[in-house]
C-alpha cells in the first residue's frame, strides 16, 4: 500500500509522541537521588556492588539492586580515593566526558512534538481554507485528448444522430474546411431523448473521435445552497475550457439547472436561476473563433428555458429515439460481440421481440442472458437464455417458489388465455407470442405480444388493443361468472389509453378533433403539476362519458370474441394448466388446431356502434405490430 507524504508526517508525529511518553515514563522510574554524604556512608559500609563516575554524577548500584544517584560536583575518582572510601569488591568505572546527545535529544523531544503538532494543525487549517476558496471552482471532470475509450463504432441504432454530430468532429479536426466556405459550426448541441437511448454514450463517442479535451459535468453539480456558487462554477468552467481550446463541454441532465425562469419561490430556485443566467452569458460571450463546443443532454426539453434554446446558444437539437428493428439488431450485435453465442441465436428474432426497448434495455438483456447461462453451467449463451432475459427485463424474474392454489392457477390460465385469444382474433391487435402462468415480478402470469415498430397508430388499433387488455376480465366473467383483482393493471392501462384517445388524439366522435388539458409545468412548494384544466365541468363530464363508452365497447368486443371461441379458450387454458408456458410455434399450432372447430373469424365484430372503426368484414392477414412510439414500452398484458 502506497502512503502519501501527508500520511507519513502524521505517522512520524504519532511515533514521536509515543517515544516521549515512554521516555518520561522511564525517566520517572530512574535512580533515586541521594546526597554525597549518604553515598560515602554506603560506600564505607560495603553496601555498594557497582560504582560509576559519570562527570559530576555518581551512579551507585547497591548489593540488593537498588539504583542510587549522587551529585559529586568537581570531585573525581582520585578525590574519592583520598576520602578513604573502601572500594574493594566494588565494580567501578569512569565514563569519559563528552557531549550528552541523549540529554539534548530528551530536552528537544517536547519541542519536536509541539512543532509537529503545530505543523499538523497549520496544514489542516490551510487545507480547510483552500477548500473554502475552491468552493466556487468548477467540478467538471477533464478527460485528456487522445485517450478515446468510446468511438462511433460502439454506438448503434441512432445513425441520423451520429451523422449530425459527426460534423462537430470534422470541425474540431479541420476548421479550415468550414471557415473557407464561411460556415460556422453550432456553438451548442442539445441531445434529446428518453432515458437509456444513448445520449451520454454519444457524447463520449464524440470526445473519443475528436481527440480533444473533454469536460464532463452534471447540471446538478452547479447548484448549491449558497447563492452565487453556481454562477462562479460556470465562470470557472468556461475559463478552463478557453485555456484548453479546442475542446468540448458536456453538461448532462441540463434540465436540473436550465428550467423556466420565474417559476421559483425563492431559496435554491434563485440560485438555479442565477446559474442559468451565467450559462446564457458565457455562451453568448464566446469569441466566434473559439473552438469550444457545448453538448448538453436532457429527457425533458419541454421544461427548458426558451432563452437556452434560441439560435446562437443551443443551435441544434438532436433527437435520439428508441431504435427500430434494424437499430435494435445492430445494438444487440455490439453488446454480444466478444461473448460466446450459440449458433442457434437469431438476433433478428430477438429484435422483433424487443420493440420499444432502449439501448440500455438491450444491454441489460444481454447481460442477464450471460448471467443465466453461467448459472446453468453452460459454455455458450443460447436462445432460451436470451428470450427469458426479455421476460426478466419486462416483468422481472420468475417466482416458481410462490405457492398458488389450484383454483387460482385455473383462473390465471383462463385470464391469460383470454388476453391471447382476443389478441389473436382481432385484426389490428398484436398477436401473442408467449403465454405463461408462472409468477414473475408482481404478476401471476402474462401474455407477451410479438410486435413491430409503429409510428402512426390508428383508432382501430387502439380499439383492438383495448379489447385485448380487457380480454382477461372478460374470460373470468365468461367461465367463472366472477371478477378478481387480477385485472387491476389491465383496467388501469386501458383507462389511460382510452383517456388519451379522447383528450390527446381527438379520437372522440362527440368531442371532435380537440385536445383537452394544458400541459405545463407548475412548481408550487416543491410539487409539480403536469396539467392545467382548460375546459369546463360540462366538457369534463362529456370526457368521462366518452372514455367510459370506449372502454365498455372494448369489453363488449372481448366478451363476444371469447363467447364465439369458447372451445378454443378452454383448450388453451387446459394446455396452460398442464405446461404453464406456451410460446412460438407450439402456441401458433394450438391456435390453428383449435379455431378450426369454432366459428369463422369473419363473424367477429370488434366494436359496437358508434365505434365501428375496427369492424371486420373478412379475414385479415395479420402482421406483428408494435406499440406506438409515445408509449414507453410494450408491456405484456398481465394478471
Amino acid at each position: 500500500m502506497k502512503l502519501s507524504w501527508k500520511s507519513l508526517i502524521y505517522i512520524a508525529i504519532i511515533l514521536v509522541g509515543i517515544a516521549l511518553f515512554f521516555q518520561f515514563l522511564f525517566a520517572s522510574r530512574g535512580p533515586t537521588e541521594i546526597s554525597l554524604d549518604e553515598a560515602i556512608t554506603r560506600l564505607q559500609g560495603n553496601e555498594i556492588k557497582e560504582l560509576v563516575i559519570d562527570e559530576d554524577m555518581l551512579l551507585i548500584t547497591t548489593v540488593d539492586g537498588t539504583e542510587l544517584r549522587a551529585i559529586i560536583g568537581n570531585l573525581n575518582y582520585i578525590d574519592l580515593q583520598e576520602l578513604g572510601l573502601n572500594l574493594k569488591g566494588v565494580d567501578y568505572k569512569v565514563e569519559p566526558s563528552g557531549f550528552d546527545w541523549g540529554g539534548v535529544l530528551l530536552a528537544f523531544l517536547p519541542l519536536i512534538f509541539i512543532g509537529g503538532l503545530l505543523f499538523f494543525l497549520f496544514r489542516r487549517a490551510q487545507g480547510a481554507n483552500r477548500q473554502a476558496m475552491s468552493f466556487g471552482r468548477s467540478r467538471a471532470r477533464l478527460f485528456p485528448a487522445n485517450t478515446p475509450t468510446v468511438t462511433f463504432d460502439d454506438v448503434a441504432g441512432i445513425e441520423e444522430a451520429k451523422q449530425e454530430v459527426h460534423e462537430v468532429v470534422d470541425f474540431l479536426k479541420s476548421r479550415e474546411k468550414f471557415q473557407t466556405l464561411g460556415a460556422r459550426i453550432p456553438k451548442g448541441m442539445l441531445l434529446v431523448g428518453p432515458p437509456g437511448t444513448g445520449k451520454t454514450l454519444l457524447a463520449r463517442a464524440i470526445a473519443g473521435e475528436a481527440g480533444v479535451p473533454f469536460f464532463s459535468i452534471s447540471g446538478s453539480e452547479f447548484v448549491e445552497m449558497f447563492v452565487g456558487v453556481g454562477a462562479s462554477r460556470v465562470r470557472d468552467l468556461f475559463e478552463q475550457a478557453k485555456r484548453n481550446t479546442p475542446c468540448i463541454i458536456f453538461i448532462d441532465e441540463i434540465d436540473a439547472v436550465g428550467r423556466h425562469r420565474g417559476a421559483g419561490l425563492g431559496g435554491g430556485h434563485d440560485e438555479r436561476e442565477q446559474t442559468l443566467n451565467q450559462i446564457l452569458v458565457e455562451m453568448d460571450g464566446f469569441d466566434t473563433n473559439t473552438s469550444v463546443i457545448i453538448l448538453a443532454a436532457t429527457n425533458r426539453p419541454d421544461i427548458l428555458d426558451p432563452a437556452l434554446l434560441r439560435p446562437g446558444r443551443f443551435d441544434r437539437r438532436i433527437i435520439l429515439d428508441r431504435p427500430d428493428i434494424n437499430g435494435r439488431k445492430a445494438i444487440l450485435k455490439i453488446h454480444t460481440n466478444g461473448k460466446p453465442l450459440d449458433e442457434s441465436v437469431d438476433l433478428e428474432v430477438l429484435a422483433k421481440q424487443t420493440a420499444g426497448f432502449s439501448g440500455a434495455d438491450l444491454a441489460n438483456l444481454v447481460n442477464e442472458a450471460a448471467i443465466l447461462a453461467a448459472r446453468r453451467d453452460k459454455k455458450t449463451i443460447e436462445m432460451p437464455e436470451l428470450e427469458e432475459s426479455i421476460d426478466r427485463v419486462i416483468a422481472g424474474p420468475e417466482k416458481k417458489s410462490r405457492r398458488i392454489s389450484p383454483k387460482e392457477k385455473e383462473i390465471t390460465a383462463y385470464h391469460e388465455a383470454g388476453h391471447a385469444l382476443v389478441g389473436k382474433m382481432l385484426p389490428n391487435a398484436d398477436s401473442p407470442r408467449k403465454i405463461t402462468i408462472i409468477p414473475r415480478g408482481m404478476t401471476l402470469g402474462y401474455t407477451k405480444p410479438l410486435t413491430e415498430d409503429r409510428y402512426l397508430p390508428t383508432r382501430s388499433y387502439f380499439n383492438d388493443e383495448l379489447a385485448m387488455l380487457l380480454g382477461g376480465r372478460a374470460a373470468e366473467q365468461l367461465i367463472f361468472n366472477e371478477m378478481t383483482t387480477g385485472a387491476q393493471d389491465d383496467i388501469k392501462r386501458a383507462t389511460e389509453l382510452a383517456r388519451k384517445m379522447v383528450t390527446n388524439f381527438g379520437m372522440s366522435d362527440k368531442l371532435g378533433p380537440r385536445t383537452f388539458g394544458d400541459k405545463q409545468e407548475m412548481v408550487f412548494l416543491g410539487r409539480e403539476i403536469a396539467e392545467q384544466k382548460d375546459y369546463g365541468d360540462k366538457v369534463a363530464d362529456t370526457i368521462d362519458e366518452e372514455v367510459n363508452k370506449i372502454i365498455r365497447n372494448a369489453h363488449r368486443v372481448a366478451k363476444r370474441v371469447l363467447t364465439e371461441n369458447k372451445l378454443t379458450l378452454e383448450q388453451i387454458a387446459e394446455k396452460l394448466i398442464a405446461k404453464e408456458t406456451l410460446e412460438g410455434d407450439e402456441l401458433e399450432a394450438l391456435f390453428k388446431e383449435s379455431t378450426s372447430a369454432d366459428v369463422p373469424k369473419a363473424s367477429v365484430t370488434p366494436t359496437a356502434a358508434p365505434e365501428k372503426t375496427s369492424a371486420k368484414t373478412k379475414p385479415v392477414s395479420k402482421k406483428t405490430r408494435a406499440s406506438p412510439r409515445f408509449l414507453p414500452k410494450q408491456a405484456p398484458a398481465s394478471t
